[in-house]
Formats: C-alpha cells, sequence, structure tokens
C-alpha cells in the first residue's frame, strides 16, 4: 500500500511539473538579453563610482545619479518584455538603420548580427519589428553624444538597447543630427559585429527605402 501512495505521489509532481513547464517557457528571459546585461553592469559601475565619490571624466556626482536614474529606467524597460525597438526618422533626409531580418530563417548564413535598412523621412519602423540603431554618415554630425564639433576618424553607428523609441532629428540651425535618447552608444565596427559603411549622406540619400515601416 505504501509503494501505491509513493508512485502516486511521484506521478502527481511529473504530472504538475508537465503542466507548469509551459509557464516558465513563456516567461520573458529578459536576463539573458545582451542590452539587459549590459545596463545592469553600467548601473553597478556607476553606483559604485558614486559611492566611492569618484569623478569619471569630469563628471559630477549629480550626473552620475542621473545617469544610473535613466539606466534604472531603461533596466524597467527591458523587465516589461519588450524585445524590440523602435526609430522614428524626422530629419527630412533618408536615414539608414539596423534591424533584423524578418524570417529568421535567412539569418542562418548572415554575416553580421542585422542588416542595414534605409527608412523615409517621416517614416517609423515597423511595431514588433527590431531597430538596432543607425548609422551615421562620414559627413554628419551629432549633438548630445559627443563634444560639440567632434569629427569621427572612423565609420560609426548609433545603438539603442530594446523597449526604447528613438526619434531622430536635424537641428535647423547647426545641421547636428539630435536624439532624444541619452543612453545611445557610439559603435564602431571593431565593437559591434554590424557591417558599418564609410559613406556620406548624399549616396545614402540615392537609396530606394525598404525598412519595414507601419505604413507598409
Amino acid at each position: 500500500m505504501k509503494i501505491w501512495k509513493s508512485l502516486l505521489i511521484v506521478l502527481m509532481i511529473f504530472v504538475n511539473l508537465a503542466f507548469a513547464q509551459p509557464s516558465f517557457a513563456d516567461r520573458p528571459k529578459f536576463s539573458k538579453n545582451p542590452d539587459y546585461i549590459e545596463v545592469t553592469k553600467s548601473i553597478k559601475a556607476l553606483t559604485k563610482a558614486k559611492e566611492a565619490q569618484t569623478e569619471i571624466e569630469g563628471v559630477t556626482p549629480e550626473e552620475i545619479q542621473q545617469k544610473i536614474d535613466e539606466l534604472a529606467f531603461q533596466k524597467y524597460t527591458l523587465e516589461t518584455g519588450i524585445n524590440w525597438g523602435q526609430c522614428d526618422n524626422q530629419t527630412g533626409k533618408t536615414i539608414a538603420v539596423y534591424g533584423k531580418r524578418p524570417n529568421d530563417e535567412e539569418n542562418e548564413d548572415a554575416v553580421y548580427d542585422n542588416d542595414l535598412y534605409f527608412l523615409a523621412d517621416g517614416q517609423s519602423t515597423k511595431d514588433n519589428w527590431d531597430c538596432d540603431g543607425f548609422y551615421l554618415p562620414n559627413d554628419a554630425k551629432i549633438a548630445g553624444l559627443t563634444p560639440d564639433g567632434q569629427v569621427f576618424t572612423e565609420p560609426v553607428a548609433i545603438k539603442i538597447a530594446d523597449g526604447s523609441k528613438l526619434v531622430i532629428k536635424t537641428n535647423p540651425d547647426t545641421a547636428a543630427i539630435e536624439i532624444n535618447f541619452p543612453n545611445a552608444q557610439i559603435a564602431k565596427a571593431n565593437q559591434v559585429n554590424w557591417f558599418i559603411p564609410n559613406v556620406s549622406q548624399a549616396l545614402i540619400d540615392t537609396r530606394v527605402p525598404n525598412a519595414p515601416t507601419n505604413q507598409s
């Protein structure tokens, strides 16, 4: 009798696990998201620097705290399970954006982690399609992320984290590109597995827009 009771208990455990497994599988695995890992590391590093009252390239403790708060908000958005970003082009020109191919099977032999698409002025990338960032032409300047007037000596891209809506504009007075995302990163070819060409805005303007959008 005891043997049957033991077998019944074991059977019930296996049944519970069988029904519980899908619920675990459906949970967003944000902890394995590269953006989430990077944001978490940045928060820890900045918090440690603030506690030690260490200046970071002349940044004040108040500015460090502001950065921590911004990253904490970004971390929270990633924890909600949103695993895609969106790019909104308000520059008055065509821009080049980075994103995944619509069909995952086509990525099996891909050389880079994403592809380069062209987004027309006034367009936003499609919901649920992950825009990873945009390409900065070799004759363009960007405000806010770098000291004013900095000229890059090598091709760069601007990278954003999942869960972000990036609005890209052109300052009418300075012609510099401005973005609404303070935690965007400047990515170089030796830092990310992206195709980062060395071309001008004029060449990008010749491309036919093909980025997935909500209007397409």
